[in-house]
């Protein structure tokens, strides 16, 4: 297959702004469906009705050249001849059992099946083969079918273990509900308009030349790494662990989104999609993600605890040395000027002189500033000394996770298939963290000030203070 069929990066983009175009909060699942269709995977979206799961395949399948589309609602008295065609009149003349598959599931490229667990189980047999082995068994003969993709529709997971081979069909699960508050204007507001087919649809031979570049991505040794530790925590969830089939359909898909976007290898950031493939249930989608989040990208956010015990320990000992009266002899010989000057205010007027008052007022004034703990020199300094150093320390922290918050936003700035939304998500873990060092850099800084501004007593013997335990 000749590279040049390879669709390119901007191209692929320019797709899927086509699907998404009117489609609010769906950013995950309009790359997801993509994504799958391009690798040959199923995808199943789970949610109420009324959350644009049909309209989303509809899009889909205008994103192919030539691909036929199937739609039907499921239901228990659905059968088999709604999805695979009527049987042939003529063949039965022959003796021959076959059906009249035009227009039906076994000619699509792209398929609905809305209420997909709701089939009976004469459908549901016939699904597996079709899905899993893209054959159909019509008659005598199984034929190839040309189907890409399978969106799957349904309200809740199957319970009924009956249906689990069937589930787990589908390797791409998405959870969508309605739009949130912050969309609800927007939703509302929306125009009613035509639905217009992407300017650049994807061809066979694209589609063929995705999956060929595919089996050339490596796997990269930290994408190794983080697939072994994702193994083993998922062995620690309710649901048992994945099967060895879908840890392979999971890095085939990984491969397809690095093949997709001109990467040789892949990383551990393309562990992104786990929480659509390698959750049991999507229940437990949101678990992985924050797993994902904070072992593999390390961008959780973080509470410095170390940097706030120590500005907290400052902060006391500022409060402390702020508090602390005079020397003894120093207090006592205020204490009787104090007493002199009440004495002088009174006699000089009659002892209620305002002048005598105001005379009063500001020797009391002076002496109690005397009162207060002056320090030495070297006191001081050594007390702005470790804010200083506190305070470098914590400009370093904020410096490194500035550092990794701006080279995570690099990485994902040439990533296809992220979602914004997940995107925001890592890199607001960092933003967090920044916010919450700046606060207490701003903290040392005012405990700094508060040390500097002291009194300073220059007869007092230099005396360098003990380190401050945090």
């Amino acid at each position: 297959m000749s590279s040049t069929a390879l669709p390119t990066p901007q191209r692929l983009a320019a797709l899927i702004a086509a699907l998404e175009a009117g489609l609010l909060e769906r950013d995950a699942a309009v790359r997801l469906a993509l994504l799958a269709a391009l690798a040959g995977e199923h995808v199943l979206l789970i949610g109420p009705p009324g959350s644009a799961k049909s309209e989303l395949a509809r899009r889909l399948h205008r994103a192919f050249v030539d691909a036929r589309y199937f739609e039907r609602l499921l239901t228990r008295f659905s059968t088999p001849e709604e999805l695979f065609g009527p049987l042939s009149l003529k063949a039965l003349e022959d003796d021959r059992y076959e059906r009249l598959t035009d227009g039906y599931l076994p000619t699509a490229g792209i398929a609905f099946l809305d209420e997909v667990f709701k089939a009976n189980s004469a459908i549901l047999n016939t699904l597996l083969t079709l899905l899993n082995e893209r054959e159909f068994d019509n008659g005598s003969v199984r034929l190839a079918v040309p189907l890409i993709s399978v969106i799957g529709a349904s309200n809740e997971v199957p319970s009924d273990e009956a249906l689990l081979a069937f589930y787990d069909r589908f390797l791409v699960r998405v959870a969508v509900a309605g739009v949130s508050d912050a969309a609800f204007a927007a939703l509302l507001a929306l125009p009613s308009a035509a639905r217009t087919p992407p300017a650049a649809p994807l061809t066979a031979d694209g589609r063929a030349a995705v999956l060929a570049a595919r089996d050339a991505v490596a796997l990269g040794d930290d994408a190794l790494a983080a697939l072994r530790s994702l193994r083993t925590w998922l062995g620690s969830l309710e649901g048992g662990a994945p099967s060895d089939r879908r840890w392979r359909q999971f890095v085939g898909l990984m491969r397809v989104a690095a093949a997709s976007e001109g990467r040789p290898a892949l990383d551990a950031l393309d562990l992104w999609l786990a929480p659509y493939v390698m959750a049991p249930e999507p229940g437990q989608a949101a678990a992985i993600e924050r797993w994902f989040i904070a072992q593999v990208a390390q961008s959780a956010p973080l509470d410095a605890a170390w940097l706030a015990r120590a500005a907290e320990a400052f902060e006391r000992q500022l409060e402390i040395e702020q508090r602390l009266p005079a020397d003894t002899d120093a207090a006592a010989s205020g204490a009787g000027k104090l007493a002199l000057a009440r004495s002088l205010g009174a006699d000089d007027d009659g002892g209620n002189g305002r002048d005598g008052l105001a005379s009063m007022r500001f020797v009391a004034a002076g002496l109690e500033a005397r009162q207060r703990r002056a320090y030495s020199a070297l006191h001081i300094a050594t007390r702005v000394a470790q804010l200083s150093e506190a305070s470098a320390r914590a400009q370093a922290a904020r410096d490194a996770v500035q550092a990794q918050r701006d080279a995570l936003q690099a990485r994902l700035a040439a990533r296809l298939w992220w979602p914004p939304s997940l995107q925001q998500r890592l890199l607001d873990g960092p933003a967090v963290t920044l916010a919450v060092l700046d606060g207490l850099l701003a903290r040392l800084a005012a405990v700094r000030a508060g040390f500097a501004a002291l009194p300073v007593d220059e007869h007092l013997a230099d005396a360098a203070p003990a380190a401050i335990e945090a």
